[in-house]
């Protein structure tokens, strides 16, 4: 069975503060063109997405350097939907098992749309590196696997991207922005083929696939 894991695209969607407001409009329609074209705007970024290392490391591989196949990932999820505003996820809750992605479940999608999904769990830095030393990918269905900034972080919070930097420059690619994490299995198989855009991040349609 397959599990759509994927936010739709569409006008005024949550994106990440400064990056590219996103737009979906009608270019041609039916009454005055005879067929319907959309315009669509938006970042690299947007929605349910994948990053390439070139999001953070300046000379990083870009999504054109990776291969299909490594865009299907063997998942183990870890469920931490007891999580609430701007937790963090530490080293000790790392699985270390074979795998090939870890998608962290924090039933943050339930919040998309709202100004809440901004203060969502997060990672500790040593947590994102004990997953790129163990050779995970991470998926996550927050916007970010750093926190990210609002008027409610607090000191204590990491800041910048350390967890993109661990994952990232070690070739560990991030899939953010997943949903819909309480469908599938604690295994399960992650289809996220990127649009062919080739640079540092692309939307995807984020499959699970379960028995």
């Amino acid at each position: 069975m397959q599990i759509d894991l994927s936010h739709r695209i569409e006008t005024g969607m949550t994106t990440y503060p400064g990056d590219p407001s996103v737009a979906v409009d009608p270019h041609a329609t039916h009454p005055s063109d005879d067929c319907h074209v959309d315009s669509v705007e938006l970042g690299s970024h947007t929605g349910t997405h994948v990053d390439a290392p070139l999001h953070i490391v300046p000379d990083g591989r870009a999504l054109d350097s990776y291969s299909l196949d490594e865009f299907t990932f063997e998942a183990v999820r870890v469920d931490f939907t007891s999580l609430d505003d701007r937790d963090p996820v530490s080293i000790e809750y790392v699985p270390d098992c074979a795998a090939e992605i870890v998608v962290f479940w924090t039933g943050w999608s339930a919040h998309w749309n709202t100004e809440r999904y901004l203060d969502h769990p997060y990672l500790t830095p040593d947590a994102a590196t004990a997953c790129a030393e163990r050779g995970y990918a991470v998926g996550v269905d927050t916007l970010n696997p750093d926190p990210t900034p609002t008027e409610n972080a607090v000191e204590s919070e990491p800041d910048g991207f350390r967890a993109h930097r661990a994952l990232l420059g070690a070739d560990e690619l991030i899939v953010e922005n997943l949903r819909n994490l309480g469908a599938v299995d604690e295994r399960f198989e992650l289809r996220a083929y990127p649009l062919a855009l080739g640079g540092d991040g692309a939307p995807v349609r984020a499959v699970g696939v379960v028995e």
